[in-house]
């Protein structure tokens, strides 16, 4: 069965080797008798971080298509993102919404589950900081994928251990404040407990910078506004327990900021100093174990004018015109994340796409295997995060701190001269420059609470052909996805204006 919907993904863990498990078969033991030995635990803890693997694709989705980044109206038949796009009320039944709540449950499942049998079978490792490693890894999964969904979903179904079929099937959604009580114990748990660094073996594992860099835009997102619905703000002011995470990572010395923004997504520089996390992704292997999201970003009509092969049938998703124009002339980012238009076959393509994380070189015989990671946390954002809570009013640095990064930042870009008295609006379109196309900016504009000026205005500038529905502050979130209406009537009610 290839969705796997909340009511079977939160009873059971799929340890065979279905085709969702592609990244390290599990055998064909059952939960009762597989954990036997110490490499059953850590298979089993791969196979929670297998459900990273759709991460990127989703933040393109969601996050991006969603924002005033991308003008995504359909140009030749509907497609899958154009009702994300266009704030279109009826996508309960989208694949990308369902994509996002299924992907995230299955993977808690999965953490929930290991977890459960490291307290009772746990013993067989007989190595005690592995054995603490594994928990401490698990739930900063299970955290992760939590404040995924409470950022798309707002209020979500709470499990912190294996749920039976019938509590399943019972088991209503949770407050927003529960379940960020849930993720902040899991991260506070993860960064006391997870090493600073790992052996070569294991790169790509959480890490205890990683837990804390995850906890503090947490605090962040918690502390945006609440726009009277029930979505991730709750403005609750913990900028600066924000704030002190993040000058702990900055303290550390662990990363450092690259002087080459290319350098940073370099098929040949991947686990770089800038590094905090990513989604980690190979090539060649079977199962296939590569990365989409090269793919997925660029039309394939671009792929055959650079004498590659047909990629899949994916047609061009514009940048918006208020984007491209947002750039200064100086600016060498906007070269290297957006292809500004191409001819093939005689056809002259003039808008204008993503292509941050394609190298041309390393296109490979299948379009979902590319082998580049996926930076989530890089220490420019870890930098720039830091400047945010000091303009929220956090005593965790100064005016002077906040333009000395945003300076740091435009001058690797090609911007000469000293950025002074940023403020926070200056800072978000430096944001937006900096990390577009990495899926950060609708989460950037709700966090710091323009959502609805912004996308209200360019809504009227952008949408030439008419067809967005005008923005409402129910849209900060998303439906739940109807099968999970469908599946317990009544158990859930939808969020508003879906």
């Amino acid at each position: 069965m290839k969705k796997i919907f909340l009511i079977i993904s939160m009873a059971v863990l799929f340890v065979s080797c279905e085709k969702d498990l592609d990244q390290v078969p599990i055998s064909a033991a059952t939960t009762a008798t597989f954990y036997t030995q110490p490499n059953d635990f850590i298979q089993a803890s791969n196979a929670v971080y297998n459900d990273l693997k759709g991460y990127p694709d989703r933040q393109l989705n969601l996050s991006e298509t969603r924002s005033d980044n991308l003008y995504a109206v359909s140009d030749g038949g509907v497609r899958d993102w154009e009702g994300i796009n266009s704030f279109h009320k009826t996508i309960a039944a989208n694949v990308y919404v369902s994509e996002a709540w299924n992907a995230n449950f299955n993977g808690i499942a999965r953490a929930n589950i290991l977890l459960e049998q490291l307290a009772k079978n746990g013993s067989v490792i007989t190595s005690a900081p592995l054995r603490l490693r594994l928990e401490a890894e698990a739930k900063f999964l299970r955290a992760f994928f939590y404040f995924d969904l409470v950022r798309w979903f707002g209020k979500v179904p709470l499990a912190d251990h294996p749920l039976t079929a019938s509590e399943a099937m019972n088991l209503p959604r949770a407050t927003v404040t529960e379940v960020y009580a849930l993720i902040l114990s899991d991260l506070q748990f993860a960064g006391a407990n997870l090493p600073e660094v790992h052996a070569a073996a294991d790169k790509g594992r959480a890490t205890k910078y990683a837990a804390k860099a995850v906890e503090a835009l947490v605090h962040m997102t918690r502390s945006g506004p609440t726009y009277g619905i029930e979505g991730p703000g709750l403005a609750v002011n913990e900028w600066a327990q924000a704030g002190t995470l993040l000058n702990e990572i900055i303290a550390s010395n662990k990363y450092s900021f690259l002087p080459s923004y290319p350098g940073i997504f370099s098929f040949t520089n991947e686990n770089n100093a800038e590094v905090v996390f990513d989604v980690q992704y190979a090539t060649g292997l079977s199962p296939v174990v590569g990365s989409t999201f090269p793919w997925v970003l660029v039309p394939d009509a671009w792929f055959l004018s650079q004498g590659k092969t047909v990629q899949g049938g994916l047609t061009i998703r514009p940048i918006a015109k208020d984007l491209l124009n947002a750039y200064a002339p100086a600016d060498t980012r906007k070269a290297f994340s957006i292809q500004s238009g191409f001819t093939n076959a005689g056809v002259t393509e003039t808008n204008s796409f993503f292509k941050k994380y394609v190298d041309l070189t390393k296109v490979p015989a299948n379009r979902v295997d590319w082998p580049i990671n996926f930076i989530v946390i890089r220490y420019t954002d870890i930098l720039m995060m830091k400047a945010e809570c000091i303009l929220k009013g956090a005593a965790v640095g100064s005016q002077a701190d906040v333009d000395a990064i945003v300076t740091q930042v435009r001058n690797r870009a090609g911007i000469a001269g000293a950025a002074t008295g940023v403020t926070m609006t200056q800072l978000m379109d430096e944001r937006r420059k900096e990390f577009a196309g990495e899926g950060s900016r609708w989460h950037d504009l709700v966090r710091s609470g323009t959502v609805e000026t912004v996308m209200a205005a360019w809504i009227t500038a952008e949408d030439i052909q008419h067809q967005m529905q005008p923005f409402q502050k129910n849209y900060i979130i998303y439906p739940i996805p109807q099968a999970e209406l469908d599946a317990r009537p009544g158990l859930y009610t939808q969020n508003q204006g879906y």
